[in-house]
């Protein structure tokens, strides 16, 4: 009687074991291929190993608006506004 309630305890925690490593290697993965990008969840974490983009030289504010916005190719002659005083 005493060997079943053993091997029942030993299989219910071999199960819990298992499971929680699973988790844990399924959590892993996630976080090395998705979830550390996030800066947010890597400050609730405290991994501070993590910072790829932090890493890179500050920009002053106004090269990162410039950098930042859509490129506009040189207007042609044809597509330049021409003032109605010049026309004439």
């Amino acid at each position: 009687m005493w060997q079943s309630v053993g091997l029942t305890v030993l299989v219910i925690v071999a199960t819990l074991v298992c499971v929680f490593l699973f988790m844990l290697f399924g959590w892993y993965v996630v976080w090395q291929l998705f979830l550390s990008k996030f800066k947010f969840l890597r400050e609730l974490v405290g991994d501070s190993g993590a910072q790829r983009s932090d890493s890179e030289p500050a920009q002053p504010e106004a090269d990162r608006s410039s950098a930042s916005g859509p490129r506009q190719r040189p207007k042609t002659p044809r597509q330049r506004l021409v003032s109605p005083e010049a026309a004439t």
